[in-house]
C-alpha cells in the first residue's frame, strides 16, 4: 500500500523505514529487535537508488521534501515484493513537480517488476497518461471503465457531476 500522507516513522532514517516493509516476513524476535538480514538491507538500499534516493539512505525521514517521502513510500511497498500495489492518492499533497517524479517512478517500477498497480487519482491529466485502464465513479455507480483514449469530456463531466451538484446545492 502507498499512502496518501506517506506513513513514514519521521524520526527513523529512510532505511529503516524502507525496512520496515519486510517486517511481515521476518519472525517476531528478530522483527522487534530489527535484526534484518543483509539481503534485506542491501535491496532497501537498491529500491531507494532506483528511486532517486541513494543519497538520502541515512537522513531522518522528516527532513525530506513530500516528493521524496512519497518516493520512500514507493519503495517501502516494492521491498514486500507484490504482486499489487494499492496507491491511495499518492500525489495529492505534492507539487506539479514532485507529482510526475512520483508517478514516473510508480509506473516505471511497476511495468518492470510486473507489479499491478490500482492507483486512487482524482487528477483526469495524470490518470490518463499514465493508465492503461480507467474506472470513473460517481455516486457509488460506475460510469466509466476503459482505456484512457475512451475517457472523452463528457464523460469526465459526468464522472464529477455529483460532486458539482452538492456544492451548489450547500451554496444556495
Amino acid at each position: 500500500m502507498i499512502f496518501q500522507r506517506f506513513n513514514l516513522i519521521e524520526r527513523s532514517s529512510v532505511l529503516r523505514n524502507v525496512l520496515h516493509g519486510r517486517l511481515g516476513y521476518m519472525n517476531t524476535f528478530k522483527a522487534v529487535l530489527s535484526l534484518f538480514s543483509k539481503e534485506d538491507r542491501d535491496e532497501a538500499i537498491r529500491l531507494l537508488e532506483r528511486v532517486g534516493l541513494g543519497e538520502q539512505v541515512y537522513k531522518r525521514a522528516d527532513e525530506l521534501s513530500g516528493g521524496q517521502q512519497q518516493r520512500v513510500g514507493i519503495a517501502r511497498a516494492i521491498a514486500q515484493k507484490p504482486d499489487l500495489i494499492l496507491a491511495d492518492e499518492p500525489i495529492a499533497s505534492l507539487d506539479p513537480v514532485s507529482s510526475e517524479v512520483v508517478m514516473d517512478q510508480l509506473y516505471s517500477i511497476c511495468k518492470e517488476e510486473g507489479i499491478a498497480c490500482l492507483c486512487n487519482l482524482h487528477q483526469v491529466d495524470v490518470a490518463k497518461k499514465y493508465a492503461t485502464r480507467i474506472i470513473g465513479i460517481n455516486k457509488g455507480e460506475k460510469v466509466f471503465d476503459g482505456p484512457p483514449a475512451e475517457l472523452t469530456d463528457a464523460i469526465v463531466e459526468q464522472i464529477y457531476r455529483g460532486s458539482k451538484e452538492k456544492k451548489e446545492e450547500k451554496a444556495s
